[in-house]
Order: structure tokens, then C-alpha cells, then sequence
């Protein structure tokens, strides 16, 4: 009942790196460099939990050697209870095995981060913006019950009480690790209110979940930085502050331009802007190291056309499908009330056994 060759070769190279690590936490030099502190105790963490698994593997697999030659070497009113304990342990080896296996399926470093999302309307005019406040409300409803916190940070509406573009923040346990399944192209079919000849007209909103940057993920130089302030203004253009408190960040070396509103005072306003900034700084340098892997690989959004679509919401069917998976389910009601737990499991799944494949196979090539 050992582990396959290849997964304690994999195991015996953790735990290596387990001892390494606690043997450099204990170095001087190394609690003097808070931020090499915090990374060697992360990765400590960690591991510890595939360490434990298997030292609690071997123990079992010693009491399995040990009930095995008390079973050669017991009298028959013995026997059958030392087999029992033999199939109790033959068991748990094969669960500490799939769990191991589990633990070693490489984790996206970003999944304890909190998360800024951004959902514009795409294509389908002001049904697609009344579609991306459908999917604002469904987000917050699926953050309700986890005690996820959400702000605005951005928002700018349209005539018809929809959204041109809402960004939003999302703080709590697990965020990025769930929300971040639901990057790209939402489209939903259905009668627009506004459609007298109860036509289904297709329309689409972009969603892009950021992991929220922290100060040792991105260094934002302030002379990189171009600020602009100008009075706030309503769906219509309107003004709806006397004063410059809205506030426009431009990061020069990348062009990546952030403008915030929704507050009342410019300093918060400019507090929010560089959060959004910072976040979008952030996942420029993940893509372009995703990109070194895979160089064709597409954006999150794409262009926002109907036909790049990860989702469909549609209503006369009352139906939600995820093209990723080819998961549909016939209630799109609880769907939009933040029912999202089935679709996002299944991506969940899919996710981790893309990055099992891909670790295997870079291990392969990297041989």
C-alpha cells in the first residue's frame, strides 16, 4: 500500500524543501528582511499541511507492516479482528494517498487575495447595461452569506438605470479563489421591457476579477504617476459636485488611466483610484508571465462580441450555461439571486485538474 514512485518522489522533494525553509526561518539574517520573513513563512505554511499528511502516511503504513506480521503470528480467535484493522488501515493509505495528491496540485497565489472586480456593458446598448447591474446584484447576493464585503469604487450609470461600467471591490475569505471563475463575456437572451414585439434580443456585459494588489506585490512609483482632478458628473453628464473632487489617474509607462467619483472628497477619491490602479498593475505582470508559457493565450474579456461568450443567462428557457464545462442548469431565478456555488465548483474542478496536468507536464519537459 506505498505511494506510487512519482508521487513520493514529489513528496520527498517537499519535505526537503519543508526542512530547508524552517532551517532559514531560524537564520538571523533572514528575520531582519520582514519581506523575505513573510514569503519564507507563507511557503512554511504551506507545506507544513503536505508534510503532515505524509508523516501521518508512514506512521500508517508502520501500524499496517506491524498488524500484517501480527496476523502471520496470531491464533485464530485473533485473526479476524487483525484483519479488520488491516482493511481500516488499507483504507486510510488510500485516502492519505488522494489527499496528498490533492495538496500537490500546484495553488494559484493569488486565491487569499481580496479582489476588484470590473463589469462594463458590452454589446446590446442599454439592455446590456441593464444585464451588467443584473450581474452586480447577483454578485452581491453570492457574497451575502460568505460575510464578503463589498464597495463600490466606481460606477457610471446610464438613462435607462443600468450600467456603463461598475467597479467594484470584494474583501473576505476565499474571494479571488471563487470570483475569479467569472472573467469574461456574460451573455444573456431575453425580452428587453422596451420591446414591444416580444422579440429575444442577445445581449452581453465583461466581467474582469483583479486579485487586489498589496504593497509587496506592486511598487507604483509616484513620478510615474499623472493626476488630474475635475467636477463629478451624473449618467447624463450633469455635474453633481461644485467642486474638483473627482479625481483621474494616469500610470505613464503603461497608459493605464483609472478615474474615480463616487466620493465627495478628492483625497478618497484618489485613495480608491490607485486601489483600482494598483490591481490593474498587478495583473498586467501575471498575464505577461502567463503569456512566457502560453503566448496565445486571450485575454479575460476579449472584445466583449456576443460570440466569445463564457456564460449564457437565458431567460425563456430559464436556463444558465457555462460554455467552460458544458454545465447548464434549469434555474436561472437562483442563479441570479447568487445561487452560483454549482457552476463555480465545477470550474473548481476543471481548474485544478488543468493544474495538475500542466505541473506534470512541465515536470515532463523540465526532465
Amino acid at each position: 500500500m506505498g505511494l506510487e514512485e512519482r508521487l513520493a518522489a514529489r513528496l520527498s522533494e517537499v519535505e526537503a524543501r519543508f526542512g530547508e525553509v524552517e532551517r532559514r526561518l531560524s537564520d538571523p539574517r533572514v528575520a531582519s528582511d520582514p519581506a523575505l520573513l513573510r514569503s519564507l513563512g507563507k511557503e512554511h505554511s504551506d507545506l507544513a499541511d503536505i508534510v503532515d499528511g505524509l508523516r501521518e502516511h508512514r506512521a500508517a503504513t508502520g501500524d499496517l507492516e506491524a498488524a500484517r506480521e501480527m496476523l502471520r503470528d496470531s491464533r485464530e480467535s485473533d485473526a479476524e479482528f487483525l484483519r479488520g484493522e488491516i482493511a481500516s488501515l488499507e483504507a486510510r493509505l488510500n485516502a492519505l494517498a488522494d489527499q496528498l495528491r490533492d495538496m500537490l496540485v500546484p495553488k494559484d497565489p493569488n486565491d487569499d487575495k481580496d479582489v476588484i472586480v470590473e463589469l462594463r456593458a458590452a454589446a446590446g446598448g442599454d439592455e446590456a447595461g441593464l444585464f451588467a447591474r443584473d450581474l452586480f446584484v447577483m454578485y452581491q447576493k453570492y457574497a451575502e452569506p460568505r460575510r464578503w464585503k463589498i464597495e463600490i469604487l466606481s460606477a457610471q450609470g446610464n438613462v435607462s438605470g443600468g450600467f456603463k461600467e461598475v467597479i467594484f471591490g470584494v474583501r473576505g475569505k476565499g474571494a479571488y479563489s471563487r470570483m475569479k471563475f467569472e472573467s469574461g463575456v456574460h451573455r444573456v437572451q431575453r425580452v428587453p421591457a422596451t420591446e414591444s414585439q416580444g422579440r429575444i434580443h442577445t445581449s452581453t456585459a465583461t466581467v474582469a476579477v483583479l486579485p487586489e494588489a498589496e504593497d509587496v506585490d506592486v511598487e507604483v512609483n509616484p513620478t510615474d504617476l499623472q493626476i488630474d482632478v475635475f467636477r463629478s458628473s451624473g449618467p447624463g453628464g450633469q455635474s453633481v459636485n461644485t467642486t474638483d473632487s473627482a479625481v483621474r489617474i494616469t500610470h505613464l509607462p503603461t497608459g493605464e488611466v483609472v478615474a474615480c467619483q463616487e466620493e465627495r472628497s478628492q483625497l478618497q477619491n484618489r485613495e480608491r483610484a490607485l486601489r483600482i490602479l494598483r490591481a490593474r498593475l498587478l495583473q498586467r505582470a501575471v498575464e505577461e508571465q502567463r503569456a512566457k508559457i502560453a503566448a496565445d493565450r486571450k485575454g479575460q474579456v476579449g472584445t466583449g462580441e456576443r460570440s466569445e461568450k463564457i456564460r449564457t443567462y437565458n431567460f425563456p428557457q430559464n436556463r444558465v450555461t457555462d460554455h467552460r464545462v458544458g454545465v447548464t442548469l434549469h434555474k436561472l431565478p437562483q442563479v441570479l439571486e447568487g445561487d452560483l456555488d454549482e457552476l463555480i465548483d465545477a470550474l473548481t474542478l476543471k481548474d485544478r485538474a488543468d493544474r495538475l496536468t500542466g505541473d506534470d507536464d512541465a515536470r515532463s519537459a523540465a526532465s
